[in-house]
């Protein structure tokens, strides 16, 4: 049987028990206290063993220690967001059927749910209670639930077990090779992402995780004026890699080109959440960001394939990791291998193969190539299919362009709202070039610049940066409405 993620962390810390391995604001650990901690919190945790816990806190060790508690106790942890709202985390909680939540800050939900509040005796957390009318059954071997941002108001929970977590930290070990990684947590530690890849995988090899609070690292869903203090913690961490969403690549390529020295220890850095354009990676690089883009999801328990220094196409998703194949049907990318055990609610399994909803294929080199997801297709009012984040992506591979969304559904032409500190002329000549690389029918004829940007906590992006396309249509719709409507159609 294969080893547990603390099975795993127990022998390192048998090795080299005295070596630092997690650290935040506040406080560094050892593996030896490491372990020590999680077993004390684990003991509190045990009379809800195999019950579900919420856990509702910015990153920090304290977060690392209750996740590995969790394991050791046999309690289903459900982390969640900090951007979701109080009636995304009552719903998540109350669908789930979670017995409690452990928090570091005030709760806001209906009096009538939340029951005993308490602090934790070994860290400075609280434990609230909850109310819950029916008991619900899970996934047998369920351990995290994970709920995906999803574009409708009620997030799906998604169940995974240790085995699901540890297949990809030891898939992601196979084949990065990189041994002692200092690893700086950017994203918040509720992205499954973050919590395998850059928590997990970082700590079975051998090395250290660093859990700075998100206004320490300055990037809490959106840079939103922050980007010097992103600088200064990358700088002054000098971690060997990083976790980044496309919006963080480009404010540091911009950084970069502006003078900002990226840190020399930098070994790699990974960027997922949506199509990279190959341009900005390459740009990326030249200025010493080792950036490498992936492609995963949560129902197959974060990633599934991953560009690397050994194997390597810019513009592609990367080579898929060892212990998934996949299938293209349709032209939708289907994964076997370490699928989830089911969405809460649901009673059917969905077994070992995964539709994705994503577009692409494998090319000749074995590199995954994503369009875009099948439900966001554009199709323009000539019949013609548009992949949005592959117009995006081109747009966005000038490092001064932060944010790009298309539109174009059921239109003659397609508009984008954009989000950037290049000037109107400046921008109009970057679309011209854009343009050019472009079919007539996905090209872009109208835009509109975007006075703030999308945030995840206005609800316009999930939690990995990307667009919650159904909700910013609707947030745009009228201004949309106004661009088709003073425009002269026939263009094409």
């Amino acid at each position: 049987m294969n080893d547990t993620i603390l099975q795993y962390l127990e022998k390192l810390a048998t090795a080299e028990p005295q070596k630092i391995c997690a650290r935040d604001d506040v406080q560094q650990l050892t593996r030896r206290q490491l372990l020590e901690q999680v077993e004390i919190v684990a003991r509190e945790l045990l009379s809800y063993q195999h019950q579900v816990i919420g856990l509702l806190a910015d990153n920090g060790v304290p977060w690392v220690i209750i996740d590995l508690a969790a394991q050791r106790a046999e309690v289903v942890l459900l982390p969640l967001p900090l951007f979701f709202t109080s009636d995304q985390l009552q719903h998540a909680l109350t669908s789930s059927g979670a017995v409690g939540l452990i928090h570091d800050r005030p709760l806001t939900f209906d009096a009538d749910f939340l029951a005993q509040s308490f602090m934790l005796d070994s860290l400075p957390m609280h434990f609230t209670t909850c109310r819950q009318s029916e008991s619900i059954t899970l996934p047998a071997g369920t351990a995290k639930i994970t709920f995906t941002s999803g574009s409708t108001a009620d997030p799906k929970g998604v169940c995974l077990s240790n085995h699901n977590q540890y297949q990809v930290s030891q898939s992601l070990l196979s084949v990065l090779h990189m041994q002692n990684v200092r690893h700086l947590a950017l994203l918040p530690l509720s992205t499954l992402l973050e919590n395998i890849a850059g928590l997990y995988t970082p700590l079975l090899s051998g090395g250290e995780v660093i859990l700075l609070s998100m206004k320490k690292t300055g990037f809490s869903g959106s840079l939103a004026g922050n980007l010097q203090s992103l600088l200064n913690t990358l700088s002054h961490y000098q971690p060997d890699s990083l976790i980044l969403v496309p919006e963080l690549l480009s404010a540091l390529v911009l950084a970069a080109e502006q003078g900002w020295q990226p840190p020399q220890s930098l070994r790699f850095i990974a960027v997922g959440g949506s199509r990279v354009a190959s341009e900005l990676i390459e740009q990326a690089r030249r200025y010493g960001l080792p950036v490498y883009e992936g492609y995963g999801l949560s129902e197959c328990s974060s990633v599934v394939s991953l560009n690397t220094p050994g194997h390597d196409k810019p513009g592609t998703a990367g080579k898929l990791l060892p212990h998934v194949t996949i299938q293209i049907e349709a032209g939708e990318i289907t994964v076997t291998g370490n699928g989830f055990l089911g969405y809460i609610g649901k009673d059917t399994s969905p077994g070992n193969s995964i539709a994705t909803g994503d577009m692409g294929y494998l090319d000749q080199d074995g590199f995954l190539v994503i369009y875009g997801r099948k439900k966001q297709l554009l199709i323009s009012s000539y019949g013609r299919n548009i992949n949005p984040e592959w117009v995006e992506s081109e747009v966005l591979a000038h490092p001064e362009i932060l944010q790009c969304i298309l539109f174009g559904d059921a239109k003659p032409f397609c508009t984008a709202f954009i989000y950037s500190s290049l000037s109107d002329a400046r921008m109009e000549s970057w679309l011209t070039q854009v343009n050019q690389r472009l079919p007539s029918y996905a090209q872009i004829i109208k835009w509109r610049r975007l006075e703030h940007p999308l945030t995840v906590k206005d609800g316009l992006l999930t939690s990995n940066g990307r667009p919650r396309r159904q909700r910013i249509f609707a947030f745009f719709q009228h201004e949309l409405e106004a661009i088709y409507q003073e425009s002269q159609y026939g263009i094409f």
